[in-house]
């Protein structure tokens, strides 16, 4: 195995999606980005503005990545671009993805609270540092609330996420 796909399956495992074989990494390593890439817009967007309503918009879609085993703007790659590309469908999240999506859900309450009540300079920058996550995420595929997950819960290896225990759940 090359050093290029061990380091894109530890970050792509640090989500928790556990069990890909490198093929399937391959097909999916850059349509995993594409939520991330869309939250990172509109997040921009909502910054660049200074609109807690264009921020709080984004909410419900954070929320439902955190709750549900994928994110809403999943669909457009699940149930378009994969039918043209012949691609496999993108994998459940696990604990780590949803974690990083409820994280994405408390920078969006913060930093749009904050921009409501006037403070600027508190609800740009927590905004910038969201920025500043996703494209990190986009472009090299390190999720950083993913990492932190690991950290503090400790982190899985290898086997599919049917096989572990409903620990991982």
């Amino acid at each position: 195995m090359s050093v290029t796909m061990t380091t894109e399956r530890r970050r792509i495992e640090a989500q928790g999606f556990l069990g890909l074989s490198d093929g399937e990494i391959n097909e999916i390593k850059y349509w995993l980005r594409s939520s991330p890439a869309l939250c990172l817009a509109w997040v921009a967007a909502g910054v660049a503005s200074m609109s807690p309503t264009i921020l709080l918009a984004l909410l419900p879609f954070a929320l439902a990545g955190a709750v549900f085993r994928g994110h809403p703007f999943d669909v457009i790659y699940n149930h378009g671009i994969r039918c043209v590309t012949g691609t496999i469908p993108l994998p459940p999240y696990g604990k780590p993805r949803r974690f990083a999506c409820m994280m994405a859900s408390v920078m969006i309450i913060l930093s749009a609270t904050a921009l409501y009540f006037q403070m600027i300079a508190i609800g740009v920058a927590i905004g910038i540092v969201m920025i500043i996550m996703a494209a990190v995420q986009v472009t090299t595929g390190f999720c950083v609330p993913s990492f932190c997950y690991g950290v503090l819960f400790g982190k899985r290896s290898g086997s599919r996420p049917e096989e572990l225990s409903v620990q991982n759940d």
